[in-house]
């Protein structure tokens, strides 16, 4: 589940969604989106597992850059780059 490989990039923004369960975190992950500018950058911190596999989906379905996911213990920390298609 870990990808010890992402290097972190530099968030424009972070939405907290540590002990929220699903679909909260999808949701204010969308909610944060809204404000956003294209090419900006969103960090994702969350403790829900089912992230791994809904972040990269929501990202597909809505045309946003899924930029990968970090676990340490039970927490996930993801990036997403809004209006950036395709998994990087």
């Amino acid at each position: 589940m870990s990808e010890a490989s992402v290097d972190p990039p530099v968030a424009d923004r972070m939405v907290d969604a540590r002990r929220l369960l699903c679909p909260m975190p999808i949701i204010k992950v969308d909610t944060a989106m809204r404000d956003m500018s294209d090419g900006q950058t969103l960090e994702v911190r969350a403790t829900d597992p089912g992230l791994v596999r809904d972040l990269p989906a929501w990202c597909r379905v809505n045309g946003h850059g899924y930029l990968g996911i970090r676990q340490v213990g039970r927490e996930l920390t993801a990036w997403v780059v809004k209006g950036q298609s395709g998994e990087k």
